[in-house]
């Protein structure tokens, strides 16, 4: 018997990680087309009936091109790194609630803080390790930026479950079945959006890879696969960050095609934003979040438990 759910367990996340990479794949396709549309051009168009065969060309470019790496660069760090980061990105995606047996454990949350701040890791061993004084810039900036909005990330997110009493995807779930936390926690909702922005990063917040002056940050010296892996940790990231977005306030009805619909329109917003706003200054960026969104989550934080508070001496 357990051997069985064992071999269920494995095949679902499987299933789940093929899924998630085909969902990647077609992401960065919607990107380049909307990119397109909004610059009044064709996207790709070629490949295939509308370019829907594109994504997988890439790939085949991607994997297939002679794979470079500096003389001088700590050569095991340097190829391991953008597989860490893939993994980590693959990782995440284990703590998707499943009706069915899988790992849909009580500490969701706990584990989404734990994996997600890993990451941070992968980025600074990638930039060191390639001996490159543009990579080790992108990486210390790259690394400055998703710690920063770590913290906002995680106070914001500690309000959301000082309303649910409960570290469990699931409940969250049950408690939006009336009424989404986007109407009750309108501020944070944006707040966390932006934090998603800048912890993803993406622009406007893209310093990592800010091309006028960095070249293209921690990654300029990766070529072929080690690039590859690095760009496909990035969107399932951002589509992970997604339907995380639906499942903590837009109602997360697993069930219904209308999450999937949400997930995709929420995705859009990243590509949206990276077509229309420019990019912030490096120091506006730490500014907003110590300066603004550190005190507003302190702020919300404080007032969310003292309503649970009150509410128990309450019933008491």
């Amino acid at each position: 018997m357990f051997l069985r759910d064992l071999l269920l367990v494995l095949v679902t996340s499987l299933i789940l990680i093929i899924c998630v990479m085909v969902g990647m794949a077609f992401l960065t396709l919607l990107e380049r087309k909307v990119l397109g549309y909004i610059q009044i051009r064709k996207g790709p168009n070629k490949v295939g009936f509308l370019g829907l065969v594109q994504p997988f060309s890439d790939v085949i470019k991607l994997f297939t091109k002679e794979q470079t790496h500096p003389f001088m660069s700590n050569f095991n760090l340097y190829y391991f790194s953008p597989v860490v980061n893939l993994f980590l990105a693959f990782f995440l995606w284990l703590f998707m609630p499943f009706m069915t047996i899988n790992f849909s454990f009580n500490m969701s949350f706990l584990f989404f803080l734990s994996v997600s701040s890993l990451g941070v890791y992968t980025l600074m061993l990638a930039g060191w390790s390639s001996n490159s004084n543009y990579s080790l810039l992108g990486s210390l900036r790259a690394v400055a930026q998703t710690i920063s909005y770590e913290v906002s990330l995680a106070l914001i997110l500690l309000s959301f479950l000082f309303l649910v009493l409960s570290l469990n995807v699931l409940d969250f779930i049950k408690f939006q079945e009336y009424i989404w936390f986007l109407f009750l926690l309108f501020p944070l909702c944006l707040m966390w959006l932006v934090s998603s922005l800048a912890e993803t990063n993406r622009t406007p917040f893209d310093f990592a890879e800010g091309e006028s002056e960095l070249v293209s940050g921690f990654n300029v010296e990766y070529s072929s696969g080690g690039f590859a892996l690095i760009f496909m940790a990035e969107y399932t990231s951002i589509l992970f960050m997604s339907m995380f977005c639906c499942l903590m306030f837009l109602g997360a009805d697993l069930n219904s095609l209308f999450f999937f619909f949400k997930l995709g329109m929420v995705a859009f917003f990243w590509i949206w934003v990276r077509g229309t706003l420019p990019r912030f200054r490096y120091d506006k960026l730490m500014y907003l979040s110590w300066k603004s969104y550190l005190p507003v989550s302190l702020n919300y934080l404080i007032f969310f438990f003292s309503v649970k508070l009150s509410i128990f001496t309450f019933f008491i």
